[in-house]
């Protein structure tokens, strides 16, 4: 993430910034032939300060925070144990090495005023570097677009049918379709919960309080792992990792959740509110909920089964 303290006009710099580049050729804007200029002074008015620093790995982790979901998919795997490592392992270094590619490109070309000044980098670069073809880049993302929201949709609707098979949630979210094997109730849910969290207009905060509260659940369930390690050493581990990993990752994530208090605060409190707002829900309406809120939920829970063709998955001996 980029700190730029100057301040400038966005809608002049980037015409004159396009028009100075579109009268180039291509080998001008490229790393190959010696196009590194953007790159001699990379650090040139960045902020010191690790508050920010830290508020910008929150958008960085965002775009990397696919890898978490494989594991919510284990029960729909062939052979996890094996599969569930290897899709890790592959697909961790793969999407590092061209997320980096692809930055190191869009700064090679548009430079650091250029990138701050965008409101579409992918298709300012295909506007200088694709001549006639730049039409092929809006497809292309939106292509990764639908991409990651499959995989966010399916994965997040498996998390919401595991809390409320274990009886975290409503009873309606644990049911599966017939026809299809798929938890509906769940991806219903997850729909309008989406829908709610659009209605904010700035994107940066919506993905700065959703990713305090993740990392927050990340770092708990990290912590989870080395406290069975040292509670209870002896217990089957299938899928097992070195020590060192999950002790480094919730040392990081330990300073992601509290150095950014200084910088962002309302940020931090915003996402521990949306944390703690579901602890007085639980209770009222899972764990001690009045008859009349139980009569009210297993009639909606009957309407919905009807109308989603939904039940509770058969339990295996």
């Amino acid at each position: 993430m980029y700190f730029c303290e100057d301040h400038f006009d966005l809608p002049n710099d980037m015409i004159n910034y396009m028009e100075y580049h579109m009268k180039g050729t291509v080998s001008q804007v490229r790393m190959k032939p010696g196009g590194v200029e953007h790159f001699e002074n990379g650090w040139s008015g960045t902020t010191s300060s690790v508050g920010d620093w830290s508020v910008a790995f929150y958008s960085g982790i965002f775009s990397y925070s696919g890898w978490s979901y494989l594991n919510f998919m284990t029960e729909e795997l062939k052979d996890p144990f094996v599969n569930l490592p290897r899709a890790i392992y592959v697909s961790l270094p793969l999407v590092t090495g061209i997320y980096l590619l692809a930055n190191l490109s869009y700064l090679a070309v548009l430079g650091p005023v250029g990138v701050l000044a965008t409101e579409a980098i992918a298709v300012d670069f295909a506007t200088v570097c694709l001549g006639a073809v730049k039409w092929a880049m809006p497809a292309l993302v939106a292509i990764a677009i639908v991409g990651g929201l499959s995989v966010h949709i399916m994965a997040s609707s498996r998390m919401c049918f595991a809390g409320a098979r274990n009886g975290h949630m409503p009873e309606l979210l644990a049911h599966i379709n017939l026809k299809c094997y798929s938890p509906l109730p769940s991806l219903i849910f997850l729909m309008v919960i989406s829908i709610i969290m659009l209605i904010p207009d700035n994107l940066t905060s919506l993905i700065t309080y959703c990713t305090v509260v993740e990392a927050f659940f990340t770092t708990l369930s990290c912590s989870a792992v080395l406290w069975l390690r040292y509670k209870k050493p002896h217990l089957a581990r299938p899928i097992k990792v070195q020590t060192w990993m999950p002790v480094v990752f919730v040392c990081v994530s330990t300073v992601l959740l509290i150095v950014p208090i200084m910088s962002e605060p309302w940020a931090v409190l915003a996402g521990a509110g949306m944390t703690l707002a579901g602890v007085p829900v639980y209770y009222a309406f899972i764990k001690y909920r009045p008859k009349y809120v139980a009569d009210v939920s297993t009639k909606f829970t009957h309407v919905c089964q009807k109308i989603l063709l939904s039940a509770v998955e058969d339990k295996e001996e």
